[in-house]
C-alpha cells in the first residue's frame, strides 16, 4: 500500500486531522494526499509557503529565525509545521524548506538539502536530509520523507 493510504486509514482510524506546510515541495504533498479518494475525511488544506513573507505573516515563522538561520533550516520548518497546525485548524502536519535545484545551493546548504518536520499537537520531530542534485527527485524524495515521519508520528 502506498504511504498516502496509509496515513489515510491512520489518520481516519484515530479522527485525526492534517495539513502541510511547503516550499520546495510546492505543493506535492498535498497532492499525494488528495490523490487518495476520501481524503477529504482527514485532510484539511496546504500552504505553499515558498517566500519568506508567507512563512512569517501567514505560518507565523519569526523574522528572527528566518534572519538567523534562514529558511533551510530547523527552527523554521519546525515552526511552518505548528503554523499549519494553527492556521489550518488540524492535528497534524508536516512541513518541507530546502534547496531542490538546480541552483541556489552554498557551501553550507548545498543543493538537495531539505529540512523536514513533521507535527502532531505540540509534538514536532525534524530531520535535514540530504538528497541528490535532480530537482524532481529531491521533490518526490522530500514528500515521501515528510509522509513517512508523519507515519512514524502517528
Amino acid at each position: 500500500m502506498v504511504i498516502e493510504k496509509e496515513i489515510g486509514e491512520l489518520l481516519r482510524s484515530r479522527h485525526l486531522t492534517m495539513g502541510t506546510a511547503e516550499s520546495c515541495t510546492g505543493g506535492y504533498i498535498a497532492h499525494l494526499i488528495t490523490r487518495v479518494a476520501g481524503s477529504s475525511d482527514y485532510f484539511c488544506g496546504g500552504v505553499v509557503s515558498y517566500s519568506n513573507e508567507v512563512k512569517h505573516h501567514v505560518l507565523g515563522v519569526s523574522e528572527d529565525s528566518l534572519v538567523q538561520y534562514g529558511a533551510v533550516s530547523r527552527p523554521v520548518v519546525e515552526q511552518m509545521a505548528l503554523g499549519a497546525i494553527r492556521v489550518l485548524g488540524c492535528d497534524c502536519a508536516v512541513a518541507t524548506s530546502g534547496i531542490a535545484g538546480p541552483g541556489g545551493g552554498t557551501p553550507e546548504k548545498p543543493v538537495g538539502t531539505v529540512w523536514i518536520a513533521a507535527a502532531l499537537k505540540d509534538m514536532v520531530v525534524s530531520e535535514c536530509c540530504h538528497f541528490g542534485t535532480e530537482r524532481e527527485d529531491n521533490i518526490r524524495l522530500a514528500a515521501n520523507t515528510a509522509l513517512r515521519m508523519l507515519q512514524q508520528l502517528l
